[in-house]
């Protein structure tokens, strides 16, 4: 039986040499980073045009983490790859062959896939808060201010927990295509049109998107039906969730 620290080292191997996911974990961080500067920039330049909504003040944190979306999309792709590339090589079969135990390797390639991309999504929330913050001028807050240091490590929980979503779900499907063909249109179309439809907007409030961008929420916005705690265990529930599938498809499925 192979033990599980070997099968840790095999599965970052795995990861670390294929280009597609490096790229997109790069991709993760500059997209997140780029459009929140470009768009604090814009809002110092710009601020009076944006006004005061009456309800809620100013938020410069949310403001820095304007290009968090594009960021999710590109670690979306970065879960599937690291996951959907051995079923698209057909390499899942060697791998099998090494360690039988099959929960046991989707929970190594969970865990090595969960560490790399929590330490570039913290690596990314932060220099994205700080970058924002120092084009934002007089109208930023600083990392100690209330609530700020929460929502900072919110979107580097965010990040993670949608690419392990992501890398749940890539396992269930064992084709990197057609999960990349569901999630994509699932949190860039579905969701937010189903949020925008009256008689179903409660539902998709509780989906994986909605509930894990409630975590980088500083004020309570009107309306919100629950804030950042509660967002953060109905996404974890949603990622242990896919996790699961994934594990019961793997031991249930032939390769």
């Amino acid at each position: 039986m192979t033990s599980f620290p070997a099968i840790l080292q095999s599965e970052w191997t795995k990861i670390r040499s294929v280009r597609s996911t490096v790229w997109t974990l790069a991709l993760t961080f500059v997209v997140t980073l780029g459009l929140g500067a470009l768009l604090s920039f814009l809002t110092d330049n710009n601020f009076e045009q944006f006004g005061e909504n009456g309800r809620t003040p100013f938020d410069p944190t949310g403001t820095a983490f304007s290009g968090i979306m594009l960021g999710e999309l590109a670690i979306i792709v970065f879960g599937v790859l690291a996951v959907g590339n051995e079923y698209s090589t057909g390499m899942i079969r060697v791998s099998l062959a090494a360690v039988p135990q099959r929960g046991t390797l989707l929970t190594a390639k969970a865990v090595v896939l969960g560490a790399l991309a929590l330490a570039v999504a913290l690596v990314t929330a932060f220099l994205t808060f700080f970058v924002g913050q120092s084009l934002l001028g007089d109208h930023a807050t600083t990392v100690g201010a209330p609530n700020v240091l929460r929502a900072v490590l919110g979107a580097a929980l965010y990040l993670t927990m949608i690419c392990l979503f992501a890398a749940g779900i890539t396992a269930m499907l064992h084709n990197q295509t057609l999960a990349l063909g569901v999630l994509v249109p699932f949190f860039f179309l579905l969701s937010p049109i189903l949020s925008a439809v009256p008689k179903v907007k409660t539902l998709a409030r509780y989906f994986p998107d909605y509930a894990g961008q409630r975590m980088l929420l500083v004020y309570q916005q009107h309306g919100q039906p629950y804030g950042p705690w509660a967002g953060f265990l109905i996404c974890l529930a949603w990622t242990l969730a896919a996790l699961v599938g994934g594990a019961l498809v793997l031991k249930n499925r032939d390769a």
